[in-house]
């Protein structure tokens, strides 16, 4: 028996439009119970998305290790599946992306591929069609990554040893990502490229050699934020008002929202707090998590029948 780990992810993080994208720990469980004859699934969701997810072959992780059984020629499996959901849904949090990756790490699991994660990425972002949530997810860590329709390009960039957390504030409302795409502008003007070129390069090198200092400056954006923004209430309220609060060393939309994101050193609180008061001004309901980077991406963990045996008697989200 065995056990899929895979993280949440922010993409974008403000000036790295479709090329940044952070790892959260934040996770989703999708544990093989059982092997069923080829075609055959049987799926259990707990958790976010339990009772709105598709099942079968309809479900995105089903479709995801079906691609790869055909990918690498691995026999045809059935699967029996629960899936422990702690990414809440169309929330800008990659939980589409988690999919994709978690059924291809099946896949790898249940096949006993000997491909490294690397390997696999070329698929996972065919599958989700372009690569900033997909690589930090599958890989972990703060990367920046490049697709032309056939290759991945990245890198993951080293962690600094100054700890900072990640406030994740979501909102009780969602965004449609199609919508969020259609309402981007076909054409930018050349003082806005280059306003996000230097805000996108001052943020990987500031990242890389911890001058913190720079984030609230690097993290600003005009190819995607101000539009996307005004698509849910009190985003644009947080991009304004949350990066003055003391400890913010910058806020953002998280992919393409409506959950907002702000790195914190020092106490996180108060960060939080603010975040999730914008919308409760604007009538929403909101909550948070504080989070850290995820560092080493999507994992496979062998599952002890007696560890099986105490999931069945509690089934909770770590």
């Amino acid at each position: 028996m065995l056990t899929v780990i895979v993280p949440a992810s922010s993409a974008n993080v403000g000036s790295g439009f479709d090329s940044f994208g952070v790892a959260l720990s934040l996770y989703n469980r999708y544990q093989v119970l059982d092997l069923l004859p080829p075609h055959t699934y049987d799926i259990e969701v707990i958790g976010e998305g339990g009772k709105d997810l598709a099942a079968g072959e309809d479900n995105l992780i089903i479709k995801s290790f079906e691609a790869a059984i055909a990918n690498f020629d691995i026999p045809p499996v059935g699967l029996k599946l629960r899936s422990y959901n702690a990414i809440p849904l169309s929330r800008g949090l990659g939980s589409s992306a988690s999919a994709i990756v978690g059924g291809v790490m099946l896949a790898k699991a249940v096949g006993k591929l000997e491909l490294s994660k690397e390997r696999l990425l070329p698929l996972m972002v065919e599958l989700e069609g372009h690569p900033d949530n997909v690589v930090p997810c599958c890989i972990g860590g703060f990367v920046i990554s490049a697709w032309d329709g056939k290759e991945v390009k990245y890198v993951k960039l080293p962690y600094f040893k100054e700890r900072i957390k990640i406030v994740v504030a979501v909102p009780d409302v969602t965004v449609d990502t199609k919508k969020a795409r259609e309402v981007l502008p076909q054409e930018v003007s050349l003082q806005d490229a280059i306003f996000n070129l230097s805000r996108a390069a001052l943020l990987a090198a500031s990242w890389v050699t911890g001058k913190l200092e720079n984030l609230p400056w690097a993290m600003e954006d005009k190819l995607h934020q101000p539009y996307r923004a005004k698509l849910f209430p009190g985003g644009e309220e947080i991009l304004e008002r949350v990066k003055s609060v003391p400890g913010c060393l910058g806020v953002a939309i998280s992919g393409s929202g409506p959950s907002m994101l702000a790195f914190v050193k020092g106490d996180p609180t108060r960060t939080a707090k603010e975040m999730c008061s914008v919308f409760t001004e604007k009538g929403l309901r909101s909550r948070f998590f504080v989070l850290d980077v995820d560092q080493e991406g999507a994992r496979i963990k062998e599952t002890k029948a007696k560890m099986l045996e105490e999931v069945d008697r509690c089934p909770t989200i770590a």
